[in-house]
């Protein structure tokens, strides 16, 4: 009998030593989660036996228990690198169309080539839906769904009125060089320039060139500068010249916007906007658009933009997703808008040490685990979520290592309580009448 007990001390030994070999392996394994072998004697017992008289018939591996203690976090520079200070998982979903549903500590994640948030795995990081100001809608296993990042934003607007309120140098002298070149900067006074934007959202630059046409009133002591004088506006949009009436040249037509003001140096008369004939972009859809000017000035101070509108509209494209202390995922665009994806989401266990273990820093619920409980960040007793965080294994090498040596000498012991048991049955088959 006692070589079956020692053999049984010899394995249980084995089996601990197997278990710090793993944690001690994944000691750099973001999310993982170390074990602890826990171990049971064993009684022969009848009830003809007295209890003073019953002898062990050695151990047994209870079982590994996970301990889901926190690892270390520590911080990273990308947003979706995501930690749970606190008890909590992630929920991720093997297959975009699964109904199963796994859960992991392993929140390192990125954007695949289909713009979904997953992890290292390719298991899809799930989220509760949220409306557009961000606030939850629901929050329960049945509500998860896929976190996708859009590429775009917005609906596509072509530009129709471009708005100019330019400050012009009552000062400025008329250009030494006629007639107007707009590859020859001493032809025109001064330049700004616009984005604006075709049918299909693509940005052009409308460029618009100042020429003064009157020399300005030489001063005289005593009496106030007279400020009257006119401009006029050449505008371009990329190499094609915005005309109105038809212009270059045809009859009732112009090339250029005329500005006339007084001797206040405001607009007189009030000049409204201007639309430019149609022209092609290379979008090959003809566009319109019309030039304001009405809050353009003229006064003794350096030529400035004061200001600079246009009505048309890009599409936005994915610029950055951020995920704050909630776990609101937020995804901002180049056009300036800022899109609520949804509210990452967090499972807790009754029995987290029930999860069956599926690899990859990945549990599944069993029903020792007992049923998912799904919540967010800081609500129903789970951890607080961290984004540009990473939680490491919460292996401590150390503490491994002084449990291998307490598991190797334990494999000893019952190695010399085995071959101790060889020497008496050596003995007694040695033994001769």
């Amino acid at each position: 009998m006692s070589f079956y007990t020692s053999l049984s001390g010899l394995q249980a030994s084995q089996s601990e030593m197997a278990t710090i070999s793993h944690n001690l392996a994944n000691v750099s394994t973001n999310g993982f989660k170390k074990s602890r072998t826990d171990f049971a004697d064993v009684i022969a017992s009848s009830v003809s036996l007295a209890p003073a008289q019953q002898v062990g018939s050695g151990v047994m591996v209870k079982g590994n228990r996970q301990q889901f203690g926190q690892g270390n976090l520590i911080q990273s520079a990308n947003a979706l690198d995501l930690a749970v200070s606190g008890d909590g998982f992630f929920a991720v979903k093997p297959d975009a169309a699964s109904a199963t549903v796994n859960y992991t500590r392993n929140g390192s994640f990125l954007v695949d080539a289909n713009n979904n948030v997953t992890d290292a795995n390719g298991n899809f990081l799930q989220v509760y839906p949220v409306d557009g100001s961000g606030n939850l809608i629901q929050s329960s296993m049945d509500t998860l769904q896929n976190l996708v990042l859009p590429a775009t934003s917005g609906t596509v607007k072509a530009t129709e009125t471009v708005s100019l309120g330019v400050n012009l140098n009552a000062k400025t002298a008329v250009p030494a060089t006629t007639p107007f070149n707009r590859f020859d900067v001493s032809s025109y006074s001064q330049a700004t320039t616009t984005s604006v934007y075709d049918a299909q959202g693509n940005p052009m630059t409308m460029t618009s060139y100042y020429v003064r046409d009157t020399a300005p009133m030489a001063s005289t002591a005593g009496v106030a500068d007279d400020l009257s004088s006119t401009w006029s506006v050449y505008s371009f949009v990329g190499d094609q010249k915005m005309t109105v009436g038809g212009g270059s040249g045809t009859t009732g037509g112009s090339d250029s916007v005329q500005l006339t003001f007084g001797n206040t140096g405001q607009l007189a008369p009030a000049t409204p906007a201007t639309k430019f004939d149609a022209f092609t972009p290379a979008s090959g859809a003809a566009q319109a658009i019309s030039l304001d000017l009405a809050a353009s000035t003229q006064t003794s101070a350096p030529f400035k933009l004061a200001a600079q509108t246009q009505d048309g509209l890009a599409v936005g494209q994915l610029q950055g997703v951020t995920v704050d202390d909630a776990g609101i995922v937020k995804a901002s665009f180049s056009n300036g808008d800022i899109k609520a994806l949804g509210q990452v989401a967090l499972v807790n266990f009754s029995n987290p040490s029930g999860l069956r273990q599926i690899g990859d820093s990945g549990w599944a619920s069993t029903g020792v685990s007992g049923t998912p409980i799904a919540g967010s960040a800081g609500q129903k007793g789970l951890g607080n979520l961290m984004s540009g965080t990473i939680e490491r294994s919460n292996v401590d090498i150390t503490e491994e290592l002084v449990n291998l040596i307490a598991a190797q000498r334990n494999f000893q012991a019952n190695s010399k309580a085995l071959d101790t048991a060889s020497q008496i049955s050596q003995t007694i088959f040695n033994i001769r009448a």
